[in-house]
């Protein structure tokens, strides 16, 4: 059983950043991977990034070059450093973890960017 917990989102003005957080609790998620992914309503949600155990970082086409995700193992956490914001990036953002047994999601922290 794991339970996540995002935060850092809020209200930016376009070209602005956010750093958001999502920390694990009930299980050590340090050996696996983990993601942040985002969805506006009426649309799927959507992969931003994932880390692996090992830290190795992929990113969707939207991230590369302005979002950076991060992990810190010792508290059980993982950020997603988000700059150059647009308006685009308005969305709720959702912590993800895929360990063997279940799939798991934070509620959500949501990212509002104005022009």
């Amino acid at each position: 059983q794991v339970q996540l917990v995002e935060s850092g989102g809020g209200l930016v003005q376009a070209g602005g950043s956010l750093r958001l957080s999502c920390t694990a609790s009930g299980r050590n998620v340090a050996g696996t991977t983990m993601g942040w992914y985002r969805q506006v309503p009426g649309r799927q949600r959507e992969l931003v990034a994932y880390i692996s155990s090992g830290g190795t970082p992929v990113y969707a086409d939207s991230a590369k070059g302005r979002f950076t995700i991060s992990r810190d193992n010792a508290k059980n956490t993982i950020y997603l450093q988000m700059n150059s914001l647009n308006p685009e990036d308005t969305a709720a953002y959702y912590c993800n973890t895929k360990p063997p047994d279940s799939l798991y999601w934070g509620k959500g922290t949501l990212v509002t960017v104005n022009s």
